[in-house]
C-alpha cells in the first residue's frame, strides 16, 4: 500500500463544517495545521466532510469548481467523503440525530448523490473517490430487526445510488462507490449483517455486477473492536461473500477489563470511566461480555447504571489511535496494523481514513493546545505502522 494524499488522510468531521463557510475556515486552520507538520512540501489526503446544508450551498452558488481549484492550490486532496453526518455533527447534542435521515428515506439518496457529483469534480483525473454512509438506520428499539419493507425501501434506494454513480462513470470516467459502514446497535452492525443485507435485499436484481462495483464497506476499526469482531475474520466474511471494502476508517475504542483487576479496585474504575467518558453530545454505544455473555448497551451511561462491574467493556468513543490507555483503561490500537494487513491481504482497498471526530468531547489530558498537533500525531503513528509498499494485489470475484 502507497501512503499518498489519494490513499491516505483524516476525516474532516472532527471539524465543525455545518456551513460552507465553516468548512473552508476550518479546513485552512486545522487541516493545514497538520499538513505543515507532517507533509509540508507535499499534497495531503484528507476525508472531507459537507453537512447537506453545505454541499447545497457548494452547488447552488455554482462554487465547486473554485472550491476545487482552492484545495488543489492549498494542497489537500479530499479522496474519500464522509456522508453519514447529514446535519449539524457539532451540536450540542448530536446522539441520535446522526442516524438521520435514514436510507429508506429519499433525501439520504438525493445527499448522497449529491456529493458524489461534488467529489467528481474535486478530484484530478483518473482517481476513485470513496463516500461512508450510514448502515440503513437505527431501529426503533435496541436489538430489534427492521422490518422487511424498510428493509426493501432501503435496498431500493442504494440500487438508485448504485445507478447514479454508474450513470456518472459513464459520463465522466470517475469510479466512485458508496460504502456502507457497520456501527454498534444500527440496522447493520457486524460484517455478517452486511452479508446478509446485500444477499437477501441489495443484490436481489438483474444488475448484481453494477452494485458490487458500486456499494461497498466502510470497514471501522473502533466499530468491530467493540462489536468483538476478529478484525481478519470480518475482511475474510467480506472476501468470502464477494463485497469490496472500498474505506477503513483507522480507528480506536476505549475499554475497561475489570476482571483484570481486583474486586476492591472496580467501583473506582467504573467511576473513573464514567467521570471521564460520559459527554453529552455522542452517543457512546458499550458492549459488555460477561460470563460467556455479551450485551450491548445503547449509551454508556446506561451500561454504567444497568451492568455490573465485571467481565470485559468496550465503548465506542473514538479516542487518539496512538493513545495505548492509562489507568483502568485500554484500547484497541493494537488491532489497527491486523486489520490493515487483512484488509489488504483479502480486498483491493486503497482508502484509508484517520477518523476520531471526537477530539472536542476527549478528556482534557488527551487533548493538545491545538488540535492540528494531535491530528498530526495520529497521522504520523500509523505512518510509523510500515503499510508501504504496491498497490493491493488484485483479487479474483472481485469487480474492479
Amino acid at each position: 500500500m502507497e501512503l499518498s494524499a489519494s490513499t491516505f488522510g483524516y476525516c474532516t468531521n472532527v471539524h465543525a463544517n455545518a456551513s460552507l463557510e465553516k468548512t473552508r475556515a476550518n479546513l485552512e486552520q486545522h487541516a493545514l495545521g497538520v499538513k505543515r507538520r507532517i507533509s509540508p512540501n507535499e499534497p495531503m489526503g484528507i476525508g472531507l466532510w459537507l453537512s447537506a446544508n453545505a454541499a447545497q450551498e457548494l452547488v447552488s452558488s455554482g462554487q465547486v469548481a473554485d472550491f476545487a481549484a482552492w484545495l488543489r492550490e492549498i494542497g489537500l486532496v479530499p479522496f474519500t467523503m464522509n456522508g453519514f453526518p447529514y446535519g449539524d455533527f457539532h451540536e450540542q447534542v448530536v446522539k441520535h440525530k446522526v442516524y438521520q435521515p435514514t436510507w429508506y428515506e429519499p433525501a439520504r439518496l438525493d445527499y448522497t448523490l449529491q456529493l458524489a457529483e461534488i467529489l467528481d469534480q474535486l478530484l484530478l483525473p483518473g482517481v476513485e473517490g470513496s463516500i461512508s454512509t450510514l448502515p440503513i438506520a437505527w431501529p426503533s428499539k435496541l436489538g430489534e430487526p427492521l422490518a422487511d419493507d424498510l428493509l426493501r425501501s432501503a435496498a431500493a434506494n442504494l440500487r438508485r445510488a448504485a445507478q447514479g454513480l454508474a450513470e456518472l462513470e459513464t459520463r465522466t470516467g470517475r469510479l466512485i462507490y458508496v460504502c456502507i459502514e457497520p456501527e454498534p446497535g444500527c440496522v447493520l452492525d457486524t460484517a455478517d449483517d452486511i452479508v446478509a443485507f446485500f444477499q437477501d435485499f441489495l443484490l436481489s436484481n438483474d444488475d448484481e455486477r453494477g452494485i458490487r462495483r458500486h456499494m461497498r464497506v466502510c470497514h471501522d476499526i473502533c466499530h468491530s473492536a467493540v462489536m468483538f469482531e476478529d478484525q481478519e475474520e470480518a475482511s475474510r466474511t467480506y472476501q468470502a461473500a464477494g463485497i469490496e471494502v472500498g474505506k477503513v476508517q483507522v480507528s480506536s475504542a476505549v475499554g475497561v477489563d475489570f476482571d483484570s483487576m481486583p474486586m476492591s479496585e472496580r467501583q473506582s474504575a467504573l467511576e473513573l470511566l464514567r467521570t471521564k467518558f460520559v459527554e453529552p453530545r455522542y452517543l457512546h454505544q458499550t458492549c459488555v461480555r460477561d460470563a460467556g455473555q455479551t450485551t450491548l448497551y445503547e449509551d454508556l451511561p446506561l451500561a454504567i447504571a444497568q451492568a455490573k462491574s465485571s467481565g470485559q467493556w468496550r465503548t465506542h468513543f473514538h479516542v487518539p489511535i496512538y493513545w495505548e490507555g492509562s489507568g483502568p483503561f485500554q484500547t484497541f490500537r493494537d488491532q489497527i496494523a491486523p486489520c490493515i494487513q487483512a484488509v489488504l491481504t483479502h480486498s483491493n482497498c486503497r482508502h484509508f481514513e484517520v477518523e476520531t471526530y471526537a477530539w472536542g468531547v476527549l478528556p482534557p489530558e488527551l487533548q493538545h493546545a491545538e488540535l492540528a498537533e494531535g491530528i498530526a500525531q495520529e497521522m504520523e503513528w500509523f505512518r510509523n505502522l510500515g503499510f508501504h509498499g504496491g498497490e493491493p494485489r488484485e483479487k479474483s470475484g472481485f469487480i474492479t
